[in-house]
């Protein structure tokens, strides 16, 4: 996550990079961040040693001709080079369903730029309010800020940037890949990017063009079946689909990975599927069994009357008989009352 934390630096000191500082507003007409040649990365870290080096794909800002900027990212462009992991990244840590972008807001100081007066390029530590999972955080990261042209900044960071997952919430999504990959992970990620910003106006913009689900990966067509078993595990894991305490009503809380549900499912059109209820030992077994039979329905019913053929579905009940962990505490019990997804076919 340390990496949705750079975006907002690169944004903001494209914006003062602006060439032209003998105007009276270097920020004039406005400055858009151009995708060509950008590029937003992140390291993670497993098992105390073990670097992972990823990006993310879509992304697009603004600088307006006031100096305040906004960056936003859409996550489930997030690419691990792995689609195991690109899913995991997604459902589990970032949860897209529900906080499907981060956002970076900026206001810039046009003194900032004084330092191109003697060169090409200057440094200076950007301060930034990065907005993720929720959460809003001020923050500051050193940037390099170098003129390509007259209408043309690049806006790198200098070393990496921090961002810790505690600080966003995310703490329970860590937890989560760890479980479900048996790993365990550094709970900072370093964020790293070189940015390029044009001035409106002066060449054709597209970063509007492409940000958005429509330029995430795998946003269109059938998933082959490997892709399908990925997600469908993955959904199990997520632990997001929720009801009300002792009902098989669906939580609206929870009516986001339901869409998600519902997408993948359309998009393993060949596949049929079990969703199966699971419950803590709370109460009696029999009525342990008629809850999670009952909240398994539920989904089918969701997923049926949003056009699934129910012929594809089939809902069964466990109760309490297949806990993933002893029911000692109230988290442990929370992990237990699940949906679960399998492929029958």
């Amino acid at each position: 996550m340390a990496r949705i934390a750079t975006l907002p630096i690169l944004s903001l000191l494209a914006l003062l990079a602006t060439p032209a500082l003998a105007e009276d507003n270097p920020f004039a007409p406005g400055w858009t961040l151009s995708p060509m040649g950008s590029t937003l990365g992140f390291q993670s870290v497993k098992n105390g040693t073990k670097v992972e080096m990823n990006n993310i794909a879509t992304f697009g800002g603004k600088i307006g001709p006031d100096g305040k900027a906004s960056v936003e990212i859409a996550l489930d462009s997030i690419d691990t080079h792995i689609d195991l992991r690109n899913v995991r990244m997604r459902f589990l840590f970032f949860e897209t369903f529900k906080f499907p972008t981060a956002q970076v807001d900026v206001t810039i100081d046009p003194a900032i730029l004084q330092g191109l007066n003697d060169g090409p390029r200057t440094f200076a530590v950007l301060p930034f309010t990065l907005t993720l999972h929720g959460v809003s955080k001020d923050m500051s990261a050193p940037v390099s800020i170098t003129k390509l042209g007259p209408d043309t900044v690049s806006v790198a960071s200098v070393g990496v940037i921090p961002v810790a997952a505690e600080d966003f919430g995310l703490a329970e999504g860590v937890a989560k890949p760890e479980d479900a990959a048996k790993v365990k992970l550094v709970r900072v990620g370093s964020v790293s990017f070189d940015w390029i910003f044009t001035r409106d106006g002066a060449a054709p913009q597209v970063a509007d063009a492409t940000m958005g689900a429509a330029a995430a990966k795998e946003t269109r067509g059938a998933f082959d079946p490997e892709a399908c078993a990925t997600r469908f595990d993955t959904l199990s894991q997520a632990g997001n689909i929720t009801f009300r305490s002792g009902s098989a009503k669906l939580d609206v809380a929870g009516s986001a990975v339901l869409d998600t549900l519902l997408d993948v499912v359309n998009r393993c059109p060949d596949m049929k599927i079990e969703i199966g209820g699971h419950t803590d030992d709370v109460g009696g077994d029999a009525a342990n069994l008629a809850l999670s039979q009952a909240r398994a329905a539920s989904v089918a019913d969701y997923l049926g009357a949003h056009g699934v053929a129910t012929a594809r579905l089939t809902p069964k009940g466990y109760g309490e008989a297949e806990p993933l962990v002893p029911n000692d505490n109230d988290a442990d019990r929370a992990r237990n009352r699940r949906i679960e997804f399998k492929i029958l076919n």
